[in-house]
């Protein structure tokens, strides 16, 4: 059974940072393509970053030079380092994965970013 847990959301000032932290189990974690998106009220859900087995990554271009994916396969967990967040920022946050032909989803984690 595939689970994702995502924590370390929260309310925090522009100009400041957090943390996202997701746990997956239930998965050959340090083969899986692991990435976050995010999802504003109203708007469709979309890619933040991602991060190969091989360690590449991948950001879109509005958290690029403030966004940070990582991971530890060994724990198997992936992180989501967010600094200089601005308002446009606040959305659910998903940590999410691909396997055996099947997206999952993990229940999302609420960051709202205030001016």
């Amino acid at each position: 059974q595939v689970q994702l847990v995502e924590s370390g959301g929260g309310l925090v000032q522009a100009g400041g940072s957090l943390r996202l932290s997701c746990a997956a189990s239930g998965i050959m974690f340090s083969y899986n393509l692991m990435a976050w998106y995010r999802q504003a009220p109203g708007e469709q859900r979309v890619l933040v970053a991602a991060i190969t087995s091989n360690y590449n990554t991948n950001y879109a271009d509005s958290v690029k030079g403030r966004f940070t994916i990582s991971r530890d396969n060994a724990k198997k967990m992936v992180y989501l380092q967010m600094n200089s967040l601005k308002p446009e920022d606040t959305a659910v946050y998903y940590c999410s994965t691909v396997t055996n032909g099947f997206r999952y989803w993990g229940q999302g984690t609420q960051v709202t970013v205030s001016s």
